[in-house]
């Protein structure tokens, strides 16, 4: 099966034209490498160490996050990119076993975190990003879907059979399913999501990994792009309008209804009640009743927007794929766009020290200060 989706919220064309080559590599990974036309074996990118490359820092970069002091950025060929000076500067982590795309990642320390990508592979690190292990990969989060979809069917439980039969032509299908997004709650707790509703969960540190697929109102196995917890709560977007929200920590999940049928590609807490939705071609929502009720948020202009972040003073910042930065301070209520943007778009971004942004994208990573994130009026 070729994905045709954009494995990040990258959805302008020329990102697409860098990506998809991506993941049609990733997800051939035959059992047997087929001859090429030079009569060289095609390479297995699951099994391929990312290589060393003094063009990284210039790469497509698809999600960026703090460890401790450190900055961490995952992206194209299994590439990690570490900064040590806020984002002045940036290397190649020293050991990355495998050459998929990675598309996002997640510390809960600076030492432990956790990266998802292509092939359904998750890598961990215990030295602030400088080495990775794989933890997990697309054939055993198949077969993790499998044990769920035979533990239902043993049951009893509704739709068992259909889910049973999905689960088998995962595996057969092998690790095309990438997993598109990554949250530990601390370091043994922690959730990964992704194409066709896959989802996993740990209970320690990612040495298991056990589906929690059937969990979810998601019968048409809507792709899904973004996982968050905030204390017992986690919140999941995804394509056409999928929102699901955990009060227990996991254990159950209620589908969230919006009036937007399009697709999300990240929602964010804003409070007990608040919370702030957002997608293609402009679409923001916000609810301030927990999900029940949604305002439109109006933007000036129909653009996909592809990140979302609190600031520490509480204020919101999204970003869209032009590379535009738009800032709310009444709790998401109207947005301005900042003079300041991006060369290019934006997939992911994080505060650090001090106030400033660092901003992954297709060409790499960028930085705006802290005084370029005000809102300044126009003469």
């Amino acid at each position: 099966m070729v994905l045709n989706i954009a494995l990040r919220p990258l959805v302008a064309a020329t990102l697409l034209s860098l990506i998809c080559p991506l993941a049609t590599a990733a997800t051939a990974a035959p059992a047997a490498a087929a001859p090429a036309t030079t009569g060289q074996p095609v390479p297995d990118l699951l099994e391929l160490p990312a290589r060393a490359d003094v063009r990284a820092t210039s790469t497509v970069q698809l999600a960026v996050t703090r460890a401790g002091e450190r900055l961490v950025s995952v992206g194209a060929r299994g590439t990690v990119l570490l900064s040590d000076d806020g984002g002045a500067s940036w290397r190649q982590a020293r050991a990355v076993p495998a050459s998929v795309a990675l598309t996002d990642v997640c510390f809960v320390d600076d030492q432990r975190g956790w990266a998802v990508g292509h092939s359904g592979i998750v890598l961990h690190s215990r030295d602030g990003g400088e080495t990775w292990v794989r933890q997990l990969d697309g054939r055993q989060g198949a077969q993790a879907a499998l044990e769920e979809a035979r533990a239902l069917e043993a049951a009893g439980a509704d739709g068992a059979e259909r889910r049973l039969r999905e689960a088998q032509a995962m595996v057969e299908d092998g690790p095309d399913k990438p997993l598109l997004g990554v949250h530990f709650a601390d370091a043994r707790r922690g959730w990964a999501v992704g194409a066709y509703g896959l989802a996993l969960t740990t209970d320690d540190g990612g040495q298991s990994w056990q589906a929690f697929i059937a969990r979810l109102p998601n019968p048409r196995g809507k792709h899904l792009y973004q996982v968050r917890a905030d204390g017992a709560r986690l919140l999941i977007a995804g394509e056409q309008g999928a929102l699901f929200r955990s009060d227990d920590g996991g254990a159950s999940f209620a589908e969230v209804r919006t009036p937007y049928p399009g697709t999300f590609f990240g929602v964010l807490a804003l409070g007990p009640d608040t919370l702030l939705a957002y997608g293609l071609r402009g679409n923001v929502w916000r609810s301030g009743d927990g999900g029940a009720n949604w305002a439109q948020i109006a933007l000036d202009q129909e653009i996909t927007l592809t990140s979302g972040l609190r600031l520490a003073d509480g204020a919101v910042v999204l970003a869209d794929e032009s590379g535009r930065l738009l800032r709310s301070d009444d709790q998401g209520r109207s947005f301005r766009a900042l003079e300041a943007k991006a060369p290019n778009a934006v997939t992911a971004l994080v505060q650090i020290e001090g106030g400033a942004l660092v901003l992954s994208g297709a060409r790499g990573l960028n930085r705006v200060d802290a005084a370029q994130l005000v809102v300044t009026e126009r003469k």
